[in-house]
């Protein structure tokens, strides 16, 4: 999955010793979207790639992500794992934000217009045999 937005909280690295001690680490971002609706979206960065992004508040990104969840205690847990950051946004799917619209102070502008010698076409359906005039 990809998401776009700006960062908007970076949260203090954490870190430890797994059962196997081996040493890991871990950061998590807020990315705020874009658009007229604009969610806030708490993703993580593992390992080496938290000093490979060096991501900051701020940013405007493009994340690619991976979702999982998982059971502990009879509740589910998800977590948000990026993989990929890139500076910016792809052109493909630029985010559109909403502009301001004051089309409502004329209201004849983007109306329709209707021609009164406009046709109408009449569709005739056959009467079946069995006296059901049902056209489907």
């Amino acid at each position: 999955m990809e998401i776009q937005g700006r960062i908007i909280f970076v949260a203090p690295e954490v870190g430890g010793t797994s059962k196997a001690g081996n040493q890991w680490r871990k950061q998590e971002y807020v990315l705020e979207t874009l658009g007229q609706y604009p969610k806030k979206i708490c993703f993580s960065l593992w390992g080496d790639r938290i000093d490979q992004f060096n991501i900051q508040e701020g940013e405007d990104l493009t994340v690619q992500i991976d979702l999982e969840s998982r059971e502990f205690n009879g509740r589910w847990y998800t977590e948000v794992r990026a993989w990929n950051v890139t500076r910016g946004f792809n052109s493909m799917e630029q985010p559109q934000v909403a502009s301001v619209n004051n089309d409502y102070l004329n209201p004849n502008i983007g109306a329709p217009s209707f021609s009164a010698a406009s046709q109408t076409v009449a569709t005739e359906f056959p009467a079946s045999a069995e006296g059901d005039d049902l056209p489907f």
